[in-house]
């Protein structure tokens, strides 16, 4: 009985040659994240100095181990549809390099910052799709609030948010009886001057407490209805909180100067921002027995 020796080898060894090495995806995606490297290490140094010296956007440290640890704990959904690349992800990326090379021309930091953001999502969009790029919408809205906002916007914010403070704080010291004349953003009381500086204007608690909504809308707010109206409410919030701290320094160093200045000021701060995140949760949790309950089939 004859067997035939050539058939099957010749068979084996043409799916070897078509079928890709299996080390192929993981040498691609190691030449993507070196080239990442390469563009923007130092744009990241810089942009980790700036959390670090300025208390303004400090909040940023905390923001991309957050983003990862969501992405991680949502790892089972965001896998749970097959990856179906798309090529029109190449637009975004695109955009994303345009974006930086603007940046560089201009020696503009936001924009070779936020170029770094809206690359990730490329690339995600790219290799995966638009699936999984929506359901990782929370990772990367973190990762982009954690550019700092470039610093002609954040001075023309913060100029009319101090006088919205000190206009506010000193009609209600008024209101409560204090002796209160302002003049800009100074605030004369009878035996000492308060300054609404720009660290008091509340721009940084207003940063914060953004953050703070898109966490509460995840954690608590099933809708994107309830999300977007838990985000526009943390602005007058933020606003309204500040406000209150000045008047509330303003009132107690009218009794003694002390409360204006070194511990309570450090602490009214903390204070508020922990005065208005429990507001916000609040605020979500009324959203999601709202806006989220009509959701909710009959």
């Amino acid at each position: 009985m004859a067997t035939d020796w050539t058939a099957s080898p010749h068979l084996d060894c043409s799916q070897a040659a078509d079928s890709p090495p299996t080390y192929m995806p993981a040498l691609q995606v190691g030449i993507v994240v070196a080239l990442i490297g390469v563009l923007f290490a130092a744009v990241l140094a810089d942009m980790a100095h700036d959390w670090w010296t300025e208390p303004a956007w400090s909040q940023g440290m905390l923001l991309p181990p957050l983003a990862l640890y969501i992405a991680w704990m949502q790892r089972s959904h965001i896998l749970s549809g097959a990856a179906t690349p798309d090529r029109r992800g190449l637009i975004l990326t695109a955009l994303a390099c345009v974006t930086y090379v603007l940046g560089r021309l201009a020696s503009e930091f936001f924009l070779t910052r936020i170029s770094f953001v809206i690359l990730i999502a490329g690339l995600i969009w790219t290799f995966w799709g638009l699936s999984r790029l929506r359901k990782l919408g929370l990772p990367v809205l973190l990762l982009a609030s954690m550019v700092p906002l470039p610093a002609m916007i954040y001075n023309s914010l913060a100029g009319p948010l101090q006088l919205l403070a000190s206009d506010g704080a000193a009609r209600i010291a008024q209101g409560v009886g204090v002796s209160v004349f302002r003049d800009g953003n100074v605030i004369q009381l009878a035996d000492v001057t308060l300054g609404v500086a720009e660290a008091c204007s509340g721009l940084n608690s207003l940063s914060a407490l953004i953050v703070g909504s898109l966490l509460l809308g995840y954690l608590f707010c099933s809708g994107w209805g309830a999300r977007v109206v838990l985000i526009l409410v943390s602005v007058p919030l933020a606003i309204g909180v500040n406000v209150i701290r000045v008047a509330g320094t303003a009132i107690l160093a009218d009794f003694d100067r002390e409360f204006a200045l070194g511990f309570y000021h450090a602490f009214s701060g903390w204070l508020v921002f922990v005065v208005g995140l429990g507001l916000l949760y609040l605020t979500a949790r009324a959203l999601h027995a709202t806006l989220d309950s009509k959701r909710l089939p009959s």
